[in-house]
């Protein structure tokens, strides 16, 4: 018992710091987005709120423990918020990358915004792996799909990275958007597993 409200308590605390990592990953790349007039840094940040909104829902999750019927309704809800957290992340990236490679759209070279993809290429990795750890050990399906929004964030911020990196050197425009066309249907297959309960093959509440 001790030790399960141990790791309940851990896996608040990773929440709470998502939160906060995610509050300054979205200002400083929505800031960064509208002064470099970069679709993608502004893209990256809304993301962000996106998961914020995720990270905000788990910490609700995290609270239900006094009993079973409540712990069971509130993961369920939980998981098809980060379900539809997935889902809203996809019709942006398609879309975006879509209308950046119609219209051509190009940014000024910005080097806070590759600041910030550098950095999240380590933290998020980093705080995927925490959050499986803690999913498994209470057992949260949840928590395990949230993990997954930590992974697909690195994976986007690696995307931006690249992006900026290769317009800022090359030239190459276009680098960014067709990475993210990729990527969207990825994203888009994790939020169906997330809104069908899925995601984890975590063991049952404790």
């Amino acid at each position: 018992m001790k030790s399960t409200v141990h790791n309940i308590r851990r896996a608040r605390r990773l929440e709470y710091f998502t939160l906060f990592y995610n509050g300054l990953e979205a200002f400083g790349s929505v800031w960064a987005g509208v002064v470099a007039g970069s679709v993608a840094l502004t893209g990256f940040g809304l993301d962000s709120v996106i998961e914020m909104a995720s990270g905000a829902a788990l910490l609700w999750r995290l609270r239900q423990d006094a009993d079973a019927a409540r712990r069971e309704r509130a993961e369920h809800i939980a998981l098809r918020t980060v379900g539809g957290c997935f889902a809203a992340l996809t019709l942006y990236v398609a879309y975006e990358s879509g209308r950046a490679l119609l219209t051509r759209t190009s940014s000024e070279r910005s080097i806070a915004g590759i600041a910030v993809a550098a950095a999240s290429v380590v933290v998020m990795p980093l705080l995927a792996r925490a959050k499986r750890r803690a999913a498994s050990q209470i057992g949260s399906n949840a928590l395990h799909a949230d993990s997954r929004q930590a992974d697909f964030c690195a994976y986007l911020s690696a995307i931006l990275l690249a992006g900026l990196l290769l317009n800022a050197v090359l030239g190459w425009w276009w680098a960014d958007p067709i990475a993210g066309l990729v990527m969207a249907p990825i994203i888009g297959k994790e939020g169906l597993a997330a809104l069908r309960g899925k995601t984890c093959r975590c063991g049952h509440e404790r």
